[in-house]
């Protein structure tokens, strides 16, 4: 092997990564690059370790003898530097002048911040949290720069890769607010007929307006009349309480609009799936002891929002 000097250490995270999954193309997507930048590395690899590390066969990708026998020793040194990597970057909350970016939705903004900003400036008085608004997949481009620390919303609309760290924080479920007077919709209930002839207002970054419950409706073979499309909910409970319009939304924050309005709620009239809220983040953030200790602080909030 060439002497160390002139082997580029950053290369023993991609060839960890060539090795575990033998494959070009998941070790490219692991580490946030593309499948032709990930063969012009094992290309790298191979010239400076004087070996093919990876051969072709019938089965597939398969290691050479060397290359094997270099995977444990890797995966030890790696190991090792990122333990030192956290000693040296220890956070102390008390102290600490971190600044978090955290790229979210209006329900996070609503339901989980408020108390999630009391916990954090009461522990770490001198943190900065930046929230970034997001309604639409998950931004890896932002991730992989380091740019944003978390990413929070909804499973079905972040649709988050497989090789991203992700936990659910919390789950919901729809549910239908109108107006206490409202006309048509008297009772405690809307029917499937009711709703699907009403006027609805939701909420959206997109033109259409189109979001999980429509797609929903799309696979019945039916639309619902959209007749009002406002970025955010910060207008939602005035502008229910002085039309006849329908606005579908999770319950914990449809049970707060309630409170802030003369609204009703009732239950959804269509069987949806859960709503799984989910903290989304970079692999290589997992140790890190700052990103470790706000993904517990969002966690323990979730905890007690849920009880």
């Amino acid at each position: 092997m060439s002497e160390v000097r002139n082997f580029d250490l950053n290369l023993l995270v991609a060839l960890k990564l060539l090795l575990e999954e033998r494959s070009v193309s998941r070790a490219a997507e692991k580490m946030f690059v593309s499948p032709s930048a990930m063969s012009h590395i094992l290309q790298r690899l191979r010239q400076q370790l004087n070996d093919p590390l990876l051969m072709r066969t019938s089965k597939g990708m398969e290691p050479t003898e060397k290359a094997l026998s270099l995977l444990e020793p890797i995966s030890n040194i790696l190991g090792e530097v990122a333990t030192i990597i956290n000693k040296q970057s220890k956070f102390v909350a008390a102290t600490s002048e971190r600044r978090f970016v955290i790229a979210t939705n209006d329900y996070v903004d609503f339901i989980i911040f408020p108390p999630l900003i009391e916990a954090t400036n009461k522990l770490a008085p001198n943190i900065q949290i930046h929230v970034k608004p997001t309604r639409s997949a998950v931004p890896y481009t932002a991730i992989d720069k380091n740019s944003v620390d978390l990413v929070i919303g909804f499973k079905d609309i972040l649709n988050p890769h497989p090789y991203v760290r992700q936990t659910t924080i919390m789950s919901d479920k729809f549910t239908c607010l109108v107006r206490n007077d409202h006309p048509i919709i008297t009772g405690t209930s809307i029917s499937f007929e009711q709703f699907i002839s009403g006027s609805h207002m939701v909420t959206s970054s997109h033109e259409t307006g189109s979001g999980l419950i429509d797609s929903h409706l799309k696979e019945l073979g039916v639309k619902r009349k959209v007749s009002l499309i406002v970025p955010n909910v910060l207008s939602v409970p005035r502008i229910l309480a002085n039309t006849d319009l329908v606005f579908s939304v999770p319950l914990t924050l449809a049970e707060h609009f309630v409170q802030l309005a003369p609204l009703k709620m009732m239950p959804f009239p269509m069987n949806c799936p859960e709503l799984d809220l989910i903290m989304v983040w970079h692999p290589l953030q997992e140790k890190e002891s700052a990103h470790e200790w706000l993904r517990q602080q969002i966690l323990g909030t979730c905890h007690k929002l849920a009880r």
